[in-house]
């Protein structure tokens, strides 16, 4: 619970510094009264242009976190993330393609993306399946396919299309310029995939037992597995189409949520939700204060950290699943 508290409050403060520092600066007291009366102009720019990113950043951020807890859950293994499995960059792909052809379908481009992190997932699954799923044959695997799907959406910048370059913007993890209806959209896929997250915890607490004891307890495992990665699929999902392609939120928060709250999936999930949300606030806060005016997409700042960390879970594997 203080765990719960302490993240929190940290969210708050973070939100605050977040919406009141930049290249346009505002008081607390001026932007509360600001947002109230909707009469300051320098505090509507802030509504208008920082907001929106910092919901984004947030929304983003818990979906990755939560996606990340899922799929460990489903596959048993600790380094199990959407961005280094390949499930992000082939909904960045689909999406682009889908979008680029279709731009009017922009509210829809979550849906492409789904349907691009299902193809990911699937091929990640079935190439590593052989009498079982080994952590490093799916690690591997998940690499290579998130290689062929990067090298295909990087394919697109050289094409020259002012379409296909403005939509690029999307998919290149940058935070920068989201408006409103970029809310809106991450707000009601993200959001439920969040709500279906929380009531499948659960499940995840049974597919970290042995097969048949989670069978011997009720839990129809195959079909568990399906619906927790399709979860997983539409929140990684949405979080792409919006934010774009960002890695290791989904391995750093939720090894460092079970240290603080424990293996139980009912308080992991909502834990990761916050503290995902919160990781990628702070990282795309520091890319946008760190060089300003310059910027550094949360995504580089992202990889700095998570790169190491990724490390540190990959020489621990041997001792987690005793080879």
């Amino acid at each position: 619970m203080w765990s719960f508290v302490a993240v929190s409050l940290l969210l708050i403060g973070v939100v605050l510094f977040s919406a009141m520092t930049g290249s346009l600066k505002v008081g607390a007291v001026q932007l509360i009264q600001g947002l109230w009366s909707g009469t300051d102009a320098q505090v509507n720019v802030v509504r208008d242009l920082r907001l929106p990113r910092i919901i984004v950043a947030l929304m983003a951020g818990a979906a990755l976190a939560v996606a990340g807890v899922l799929l460990q859950a489903v596959m048993k293994n600790p380094l199990a993330d959407s961005g280094v499995i390949g499930i992000s960059s082939g909904a960045a792909l689909i999406s682009l393609i889908a979008v680029t052809v279709f731009p009017a379908l922009y509210f829809w481009m979550p849906a492409f993306s789904f349907l691009g992190g299902a193809l990911a997932w699937a091929m990640v699954y079935g190439f590593s399946w052989k009498s079982g799923l080994n952590p490093v044959r799916l690690i591997l695997i998940g690499v290579a396919v998130n290689a062929i799907f990067s090298g295909l959406g990087q394919s697109f910048n050289y094409r020259g299309s002012y379409a296909v370059t403005s939509i690029n913007q999307v998919t290149t993890s940058t935070l920068s310029m989201k408006k409103w209806v970029d809310v809106e959209v991450i707000l009601w896929y993200g959001g439920i995939g969040l709500l279906l997250a929380l009531l499948v915890g659960t499940w995840c607490n049974y597919l970290s037992l042995q097969e048949k004891t989670a069978r011997n307890l009720g839990l129809h495992v195959t079909r568990a597995r399906l619906i927790i990665s399709v979860i997983a699929v539409i929140l990684a999902s949405s979080a792409t189409a919006i934010a774009g392609v960002i890695v290791f939120i989904g391995l750093l928060i939720p090894h460092i949520a079970r240290q603080l709250v424990g293996s139980d999936h009912r308080w992991l999930i909502p834990f990761c939700a916050l503290s995902g949300g919160l990781l990628l606030l702070v990282a795309d806060t520091l890319g946008r204060t760190l060089l300003a005016p310059q910027e550094i997409p949360a995504s580089i700042i992202m990889a700095i950290i998570g790169g190491p960390f990724l490390i540190f879970l990959i020489r621990r594997s041997d001792r987690i699943h005793g080879h």
